[in-house]
């Protein structure tokens, strides 16, 4: 089997559409004083629920991805799941070569997770804080297990974002 048999394949899993934010920690977090680092974003569509009780989400990174360091090192991060009308922040956050993280949330609604203080995206079907509770290799990838600490649903408008054969598409 050749990767593009496989790519081709796995393309017609349809899957839902989330950005995983997270703040860097400080660049010292000996120093209270130290200032905080920036946002990160992804675009991510390999994430899924793993257990209700505890909750627990599991999202797939691709390894020395900037979310993969950012995770690496912060164990807390948060997860929206992005509405049929959010097409323009998939694409913004899965661009190859793509701005700084810091321009890439210049425009968008958010407000800070109260328990992880990473970016919540205004407009989501839904949204999640977790904390790190396992990391495991896979391949070319790190899955990050991730304890669910908040679970809210700001909106129950409009239906999700799908992706599917490689691009983004809404249910109907």
């Amino acid at each position: 089997m050749s990767n593009d048999e496989f790519r081709a394949v796995m393309s017609r899993l349809a899957g839902g559409v989330v950005l995983v934010t997270a703040q860097e920690p400080p660049l010292d977090p000996d120093d209270p004083t130290a200032p905080a680092g920036e946002y990160a974003g992804m675009t991510a569509t390999a994430f899924l629920s793993v257990s209700l009780n505890p909750p627990l989400v599991l999202v797939s990174l691709r390894t020395g991805s900037r979310m993969d360091d950012v995770l690496d090192e912060q164990p807390l991060w948060a997860v929206s799941v992005l509405a049929e009308s959010q097409r323009h922040i998939a694409g913004r956050f899965s661009m190859k070569g793509r701005l700084s993280d810091r321009l890439l949330f210049e425009d968008i609604p958010y407000v800070r997770g109260e328990a992880t203080g990473a970016p919540l995206v205004g407009g989501a079907l839904g949204t999640l804080e977790c904390r790190t509770e396992q990391r495991i290799e896979a391949g070319d990838h790190a899955l990050v297990i991730g304890r669910v600490l908040t679970a809210r649903m700001p909106s129950e408008e409009g239906g999700p974002l799908v992706y599917f054969r490689g691009r983004y598409r809404q249910l109907g």
